[in-house]
């Protein structure tokens, strides 16, 4: 049977029954699991992370954890505890002070930032080597404020899961991102034409092509896709930069 747990029991409070030696053992454990999971973050990306780096994003559950277990847990004794956050702490300042001072050091901890568009059309090796779906990386840049991919000259994912966005000037046409087809109240769908001036695109990832690739049921060269739609204007294109483009059936 257990033994009742006595309250304000100094001893057990800050030592616990673990021998001296214990304490280096949980250094040891502490570094190892920090810098551990420190890499199952990295291997993972910046997708979960919004605006912290993993750095940061680690700090803040290697913290609650030690934090948690010695408030909740009588067996857990507080010196343990505050070794534990006392050398997630270090390691993280020598790790900012790392970053801050080595460009190198913060690629490797940080990542680097990754194009998933470029000249209006998504990049399929951007998005496999970061782990995302083309509704997903459609989705931000709908939250960006992005309506048609003709509208972007680059759009980078940065580290730390933000989407910086540069758009190109003038546009040109491109698939538009509006309206999303998963809309749980999609508005009455429309026969859209499948080229314009001779140019299509694909209804995928948005690369343009000739139209005459619509007759051979060709696919396109970067996802494989055979979804084919007429490039069109971003909203608000001057009309002397439109020209007299005209759509194709």
């Amino acid at each position: 049977m257990d033994q009742p747990v006595i309250p304000f029991d100094l001893a057990r409070m800050f030592i616990g029954e673990q021998p001296p030696l214990f304490y280096a053992e949980i250094l040891f454990r502490t570094v190892l699991i920090y810098l551990y999971t420190l890499v199952m973050l990295r291997w993972i990306g910046g997708r979960g992370v919004a605006q912290l780096s993993l750095v940061e994003f680690l700090l803040v559950i290697a913290l609650g954890s030690a934090v948690g277990d010695a408030m909740f847990y009588p067996e857990v004794p507080l010196l343990a505890a505050m070794a534990v956050i006392t050398t997630v702490v270090f390691v993280n300042k020598v790790l900012d002070r790392l970053i801050v001072r080595f460009d190198r050091a913060k690629r490797t901890l940080d990542g680097c930032p990754i194009a998933l568009v470029r000249d209006g059309h998504i990049l399929l090796d951007a998005m496999k080597h970061r782990d995302l779906g083309i509704a997903e990386i459609k989705s931000m840049l709908r939250l960006a404020g992005v309506e048609n991919l003709g509208e972007l000259r680059v759009a980078y994912l940065e580290a730390g899961g933000g989407l910086s966005v540069f758009r190109a000037h003038p546009p040109r046409p491109g698939l538009s991102l509006v309206p999303p087809q998963h809309l749980l109240n999609p508005a009455p769908a429309e026969d859209k034409p499948l080229a314009m001036d001779g140019q299509t695109c694909c209804g995928i990832c948005g690369v343009s092509t000739g139209a005459q690739i619509i007759a051979t049921r060709g696919r396109c060269h970067n996802c494989d896709g055979q979804t084919w739609l007429a490039p069109e204007w971003p909203p608000g294109t001057d009309d002397e930069l439109k020209g007299g483009s005209k759509p194709m059936e």
